[in-house]
């Protein structure tokens, strides 16, 4: 029986934070109750916490999705975050293949889904079903640890009675049937709330994680804040560039995207700058997202295009994994314009209007490069709705009038309202590199 619970995320979008474990307290034994090894445990020597996975210290090296395996082990890492037991068996055997380990997520409804947690029945067939789950897999050699819930929130309040008592109820479950793996749970970015709450209400929990994009470069300072009260191990299981709730907007408020050029960067300089990796509680860290999809653009937090492609991030994450530089580096783009305006112009235009968009590359001329144009309609209400696997809107290829070289024409949509116009450069090696630019159709 496989389950599928779709936690709800921050409104638009998937948030994103890392795990990190909680005291000595919560710290993994090294050894099962009937006295054989553990298969993975988490220890404290001098101060410093340390994954053992097979009687071997073991960093995290990782990403959050569920796809290009093989691209992740060739890249240097070693692990992969996923947030719910569809196809857990696939990606499992799939990572086993690649070298890779599993961190598993388990979805649950968030702590505010009152009616859920207040009937015993629903509670107790979710237990029931991911104790199927975990019997099945416990044994397979790629799982690394599970994830029971992902951002659901752990709040004060008496009301959250029920929800304690069925998560607590759920760990208890997984730590009887599965002694050989540790349990984290997933927390939008360093909440001292959230953290309270873990330590006295789910003392048994033997990790947190954190996905944090945004705030990452005040996480150092919060963790040395906060040591008086928490001072375990952590993991940080989704990390990245700012995501679109985070960022600069159009006047109507569209979120502005870099090229694809310029967050590579800044996954650099967010990595090297901001990621406490000296920290002796850190056991290491999921990028976000390893493969592809739509979070408010098809382009935003995508590593890797439809087409399996790969970005200059997957390159530059290879080369913060490994030290070397892949022999073809992804294409270098450095901006578009649209009528020689950039998106923090506040483009307005009229319904039907004829315009044009130039790209500048930072080495023009290569004959080898293909470019792909597209006009979307924004993803415009994402934020107010519950879908949290919303798909590519429909392209309007009608609109273009030519392509030619960096440049391309075309039509404004005859209906008012948001769009953006997407250029995809994709070179002879399986690179792409990607922009886009907010518009706004003004009827008369």
């Amino acid at each position: 029986m496989i389950i599928h619970l779709l936690t709800r995320r921050t409104p638009g979008y998937l948030a994103v934070i890392s795990m990190a474990l909680l005291c000595c307290a919560m710290t993994a034994c090294r050894r099962t109750p009937g006295g054989g090894a553990r298969k993975v445990y988490i220890a404290q020597s001098n101060g410093r916490y340390t994954i053992f996975r097979n009687g071997q210290p073991f960093t995290v090296k990782g990403a959050a999705g569920t796809g290009q395996l093989a691209a992740l082990r060739g890249a240097g890492g070693n692990t992969i975050r996923t947030w719910d037991t569809l196809q857990l068996g696939a990606l499992l055997d799939e990572a086993e293949a690649n070298g890779i380990a599993v961190i598993a997520g388990l979805s649950i409804p968030v702590s505010s889904s009152f009616g859920f947690y207040r009937d015993p029945a629903a509670v107790s067939a979710l237990c029931q079903a991911y104790e199927q789950i975990v019997e099945r897999y416990k044994n397979h050699p790629a799982l690394l640890m599970w994830c029971l819930g992902n951002e659901v929130d752990f709040p004060y309040r008496p009301r959250f009675r029920p929800f304690y008592k069925a998560y607590n109820r759920l760990l208890g479950m997984i730590h009887d049937r599965d002694p050989d793996h540790p349990v984290t749970t997933a927390l939008i970015n360093f909440d001292r709330r959230n953290i309270y709450n873990l330590r006295w209400k789910v003392p048994q929990l033997d990790l947190i994680s954190l996905n944090i994009f945004g705030e990452l470069p005040q996480l150092r300072n919060d963790l040395r804040q906060f040591a008086w009260f928490w001072n375990g191990p952590f993991l940080i299981t989704e990390w990245g560039i700012n995501g679109p709730w985070e960022s600069e907007t159009t006047a109507w408020g569209a979120p502005i995207e870099n090229t694809s050029n310029k967050k590579a960067e800044q996954y650099y300089q967010r990595y090297t700058e901001h990621m406490p990796v000296n920290d002796p509680r850190f056991l290491g860290a999921c990028v976000f997202f390893w493969g592809q999809k739509q979070e408010v653009t098809h382009t935003w937090f995508s590593l890797f295009s439809r087409n399996g492609e790969t970005s200059a991030t997957a390159q530059i994450m290879q080369y913060i994994w490994t030290g070397h530089e892949p022999p073809h580096k992804a294409p270098n783009l450095r901006f578009m314009l649209v009528d020689d305006k950039g998106a923090r112009d506040n483009i307005l235009v009229g319904p039907g209007t004829a315009h044009s968009a130039a790209l500048v590359m930072e080495s023009p001329g290569h004959d080898s490069l293909r470019l792909t144009w597209e006009v979307l309609p924004e993803d415009w209400f994402i934020r107010f709705r519950g879908d949290v696997n919303p798909r590519k809107p429909p392209s309007l290829d009608s609109l273009l009038t030519s392509r030619e070289g960096m440049k391309a024409t075309f039509r404004a949509p005859l209906t008012e309202g948001p769009y953006r116009i997407f250029v995809t450069v994709h070179d002879a090696y399986g690179n792409f590199a990607s922009a886009n630019t907010p518009f706004y159709v003004i009827a008369p």
